[in-house]
């Protein structure tokens, strides 16, 4: 007598189980495909076919994300202004490092003094602790991009300058550069008197998690505006991006001591911290000493 063909399994109602996220693997017979199912506390029953199966189990690793309908940096930039900023980091030979700092404080305020050029000196620094042997510039282009070429295009032309690129790259292990835009909740970096150490601290971050970095500090920053310490923010465009730096100015290192633990005796500080530490990969602290020339002393 031939045995009767397998009945198909029919789809059959799950039944409701105590476990989040568990799975049932029915019995089945040889040859036929396991019908599984995804239940959860409370979930009505549910029965699926294989046909739907594939489109099920890749939903449950695809978290949906709210469009957005512009870039972050429109978002969290200035729109009063079309500010871009452009930050330098040059590392210098040690024993050349006294040489350098007479060049730039020689030939930078005579560039800037050109009515025709595009562009503020903010600050320039020596790095003090943190890297060493390191110089840090901070310019301002008042008008974007725009102004950046037109700025690079007449230095391309200027042949006191050239000669200063060249005697400097003498003085160079290394350098690096990065086009900023300056937070929309931060304070415009202002020329101030001296004498301060300026702290610059910087933030690898995430990528994706600019927007809520943004959203935390823009109410952390009331937090940190008492000693008007806080001197500018900015976030990278070009050159690394998701990296931004907060810079800070300070009469010495005990008044960073003491302005910084007042911050953690106010209510709410603590919580910007706790939200915003997860979205760091790495940070660096540098304490550094302004040049002569620095607009911000």
């Amino acid at each position: 007598m031939q045995k009767k063909a397998p009945q198909p399994i029919k789809n059959r109602l799950l039944q409701e189980s105590p476990l989040i996220g568990c799975w049932h693997l029915e019995a089945r017979p040889r040859g036929r495909q396991p019908m599984r199912s995804l239940c959860g506390r409370g979930n009505k029953a549910l029965a699926y076919s294989r046909d739907a199966e594939g489109s099920w189990f890749r939903s449950l690793f695809v978290h949906k994300v709210d469009p957005r309908k512009d870039a972050h940096s429109n978002l969290l930039s200035k729109k009063e202004t079309s500010n871009l900023y452009k930050i330098q980091f040059h590392n210098v030979k040690p024993e050349c490092l006294d040489a350098y700092n007479s060049l730039t404080e020689e030939v930078l305020p005579k560039l800037h003094s050109d009515a025709d050029y595009p562009c503020d000196l903010v600050g320039n620094w020596n790095t003090w602790y943190g890297e060493q042997d390191q110089a840090v510039h901070l310019w301002r282009f008042s008008g974007g991009y725009p102004a950046l070429m037109d700025c690079m295009n007449k230095l391309k032309q200027n042949k006191e300058y050239l000669d200063f690129r060249k005697e400097r790259s003498r003085m160079l292990l290394s350098r690096r550069n990065q086009l900023l835009l300056e937070f929309s909740f931060w304070n415009e970096p202002l020329p101030r008197k001296g004498p301060n150490i300026y702290e610059l601290r910087t933030y690898k971050l995430k990528p994706g998690t600019m927007i809520e970095w943004g959203n935390n500090w823009a109410r952390a920053i009331k937090y940190r505006q008492e000693n008007q310490e806080a001197v500018g923010g900015f976030f990278s465009q070009i050159g690394e991006l998701y990296v931004v730096h907060h810079l800070w100015a300070y009469k010495d290192l005990q008044s960073r001591e003491e302005t910084r633990n007042a911050a953690w005796r106010k209510r709410g500080w603590d919580e910007n911290v706790y939200y915003t530490v997860p979205l760091i990969r790495t940070m660096e602290s540098r304490i550094m000493i302004p040049l002569k020339i620095s607009p911000l002393q």
